[in-house]
């Protein structure tokens, strides 16, 4: 990855987790000398930054050995098992902006809206989310005071673990939030559990935003300011998009309004230095590491990140019938993903000769979609290409460069405007700005901007999906204004019909796995399933 690589100290960490469980106590020093648990492997100083790497790695790949060999989680192709892969299939696949042409085991429960406990995509999900928690839950683990003690660690170094520690735990918030919004009520372990054989206790999803926004204010003297941290790794605008997301939604997470709240997390990261690329296409380029609006991304780098999931699968899917691989910097496309005529059509001008965000490809293609696995029926998508700003071929043509922007400034003048639309203490003319100063990029001028009258709560939601269409906001959006399951909304196959019907609201969350609701007499399945 980008400056921040897995190192084999890291790796022999995982296995000792995973092999040692059983013990109940990761502190056992074995007698087995090939044998490296966590109770020794932090004897070396360098372990530390090593584990964060795999902490962050864990976002990007399937395991230990890319791109295949060594998965991290079982029960599905590896391939198919990385987080980002499974995070933008479950929020874009189930939505307007995505329809993928493979009839891969239940994939396309998630077009139908019809998905099952026993779904091993969504089980996938969870599993990889659920796995990152814990490689967090164990790096915290092993970076307490008193445990920084027992090893005598350096006044240098301790000083650098706390920034790590910070990290570790923001991207444990990040993986929580991925469950409080896709699953609602789950389990809940932190570091102070221990390692073992135990059945952990279901978290209210109320509760669990309560935990997740008390973590984010807790860290938040310890993470370093904006801008300032080594590239791709998390600091306090991180953590204050974050806050912003989960109090955007907290209608739906908590029961409870926090328009307020998020206006104000908002305001801290546009006060962070960000600014609004000149060229959107730039932000999805193989140098796209050098954008000032990227908060924080998911990095890859096609020498080292080797992976079928994240970037690499975003970008290889969408390439298929007329459309020529060298024009996107890779070696073949995998002739899967286009978007639907409900997408297309928020665009006034398809062409990208108005709205530069229009990137569709309809040579060979058509609007309309009668069936979902033929990759010509339904525009194709040129939004990302391993190539650079200056046309160049990312380094290697089968895994890309590209960095996956998770949060970055033009989500952020977007939330603040619905905040503001929603009630949220806010400055009214200058949520409009932050709007035409988005529609400007898109449109090259003022041509594009709205008057206050137009800045409505529907225009928002269209003026996402224009916006920030596949970066994985689509599902939680439409759930988030009532249009994801609803009557208000349909389109192309949602609800299995081609012309689209409403669906049942259990579908707003997913379903815990069969197979954990077995295993755990703790959980209780959410309501349908």
């Amino acid at each position: 990855m980008k400056r921040i690589k897995i190192f084999s100290a890291a790796i022999v960490i995982l296995f000792s987790i995973t092999l040692t469980s059983c013990l109940k106590d990761l502190n056992t020093i074995p007698l087995d000398k090939d044998i490296v648990t966590s109770a020794t492997i932090f004897d070396d100083p360098a372990s530390y930054e090593q584990f964060l790497a795999k902490v962050y790695a864990g976002l990007a790949v399937s395991g230990q050995q890319g791109p295949a060999g060594m998965p991290d989680i079982t029960g599905i192709d590896e391939g198919f098992s990385t987080y980002l892969r499974q995070y933008w299939c479950a929020q874009e696949l189930t939505s307007d902006e995505a329809i993928i042409a493979w009839n891969d085991g239940n994939l396309r429960d998630y077009h139908d809206q019809d998905w099952s406990a026993s779904n091993e995509f969504i089980t996938a999900m969870y599993n990889r989310i659920y796995y990152q928690i814990t490689l967090c839950n164990e790096f915290i683990r092993q970076t307490t005071d008193t445990k920084l003690d027992e090893r005598n660690v350096e006044t240098a170094l301790r000083d650098q673990i706390k920034v790590y520690r910070a990290e570790a735990r923001f991207l444990r918030a990040y993986s929580y939030w991925h469950a409080m919004d896709m699953f609602g009520n789950v389990p809940y372990i932190t570091d102070e559990d221990n390692i073992g054989a135990f059945l952990p206790e279901q978290i209210s999803r109320a509760d669990l935003f309560n935990y997740i926004e008390s973590e984010l204010i807790a860290i938040d003297a310890d993470l370093m300011d904006p801008k300032t941290n080594v590239y791709g790794r998390v600091d306090k605008a991180a953590a204050w998009t974050l806050l912003a997301k989960i109090y955007l939604n907290a209608d739906v997470y908590a029961g409870t309004s926090k328009y307020t709240e998020c206006v104000q997390s908002c305001e801290k990261v546009i006060a962070g230095g960000y600014t609004i690329d000149p060229n959107y296409d730039e932000l999805f380029l193989a140098d796209n590491d050098k954008s000032n609006e990227i908060i924080f991304p998911v990095t890859f780098d096609g020498r080292y990140t080797k992976t079928y999931g994240g970037m690499n699968f975003i970008i290889h899917a969408a390439i298929g019938g007329t459309m020529a691989p060298e024009e996107f910097g890779i070696d073949g496309g995998w002739v899967g993903t286009r978007v639907t005529s409900a997408f297309v059509n928020k665009f006034s001008d398809i062409t990208g000769a108005t709205d530069k965000r229009a990137m569709f490809h309809t040579d060979g293609q058509t609007l309309d979609i009668t069936s979902i696995f033929e990759f010509t029926q339904g525009y194709s998508i040129r939004k990302f290409k391993n190539l650079t700003s200056t046309g160049i071929n990312g380094s290697d043509l089968t895994f890309v460069d590209n960095d996956y922007p998770v949060f970055r400034l033009a989500d952020v003048y977007l939330m603040y405007a619905e905040a503001v639309l929603r009630g949220g203490a806010g400055n009214s003319a200058l949520a409009l700005d932050y709007v035409n100063e988005i529609r400007f990029r898109a449109y090259g001028d003022n041509s594009g901007d709205i008057t206050s009258g137009e800045l409505t709560l529907d225009f928002i939601l269209d003026e996402r999906a224009r916006e920030l269409y596949w970066e994985g906001y689509r599902r939680t959006d439409l759930i988030r204004f009532g249009k994801f399951s609803s009557s208000t909304y349909v389109w192309p196959w949602k609800g299995g019909v081609s012309g689209g019907i409403s669906t049942n609201e259990k579908f707003n969350v997913f379903p815990i796995p069969s197979a954990d609701i077995a295993a755990n007499p703790n959980l209780t399945q959410n309501t349908g399933y």
